[in-house]
């Protein structure tokens, strides 16, 4: 568990969770995070920073962004990593992230983005501060509700759900 003092680090990626709507382009694009706004919102008193890593939807990810969230994960002081990022290939970014000793890392995004009312991201994110506090070193994605170690869990697309692997 955190002492009082240790800071969390949140590394944004884009996805689902940050994207808005423009009207113009009838499209969601990944935009802005507004990960501080719905910390501030949640009140948030454990120390943590910020800090984006890409911008884009996890379908876009490539070898080399996967690559550079690795690194900023293994260069962090931090041992605690919250990571925002599209669902669609979260499962794929957390296996790189397993070889990384002495972190508890935990993969978190929306089904609906932040900035909608009735989105999922505000309690998502909640689930993930909580989870990288109480999880012992490793790496999990949280979402609707439950808490995954990476290496066991898969997206139901049918679904739209994260399941346990061994569940057809």
């Amino acid at each position: 568990m955190l002492s009082p003092e240790t800071s969390i680090l949140l590394l944004t990626t884009g996805g689902t969770i940050d994207k808005i709507y423009f009207d113009a382009l009838s499209d969601y694009q990944v935009g802005e995070t507004v990960m501080a706004k719905l910390l501030e919102i949640g009140r948030v008193k454990r120390p943590f920073r910020i800090e984006e890593v890409v911008r884009k939807d996890s379908l876009e990810l490539d070898d080399a962004d996967r690559a550079l969230i690795r690194d900023r994960v293994a260069a962090a002081p931090e041992s605690h990593v919250i990571i925002t990022h599209g669902t669609d290939t979260m499962t794929e970014t957390a296996k790189l992230l397993a070889a990384i000793p002495g972190k508890t890392v935990v993969l978190v995004g929306a089904l609906a983005p932040a900035r909608f009312g009735e989105s999922d991201a505000s309690f998502n994110l909640g689930m993930a501060f909580a989870t990288v506090q109480m999880a012992e070193p490793g790496v999990y994605i949280t979402m609707s509700g439950s808490v995954f170690r990476a290496d066991k869990v898969v997206k139901d697309r049918a679904k739209g759900a994260f399941v346990p692997a061994d569940r057809p």
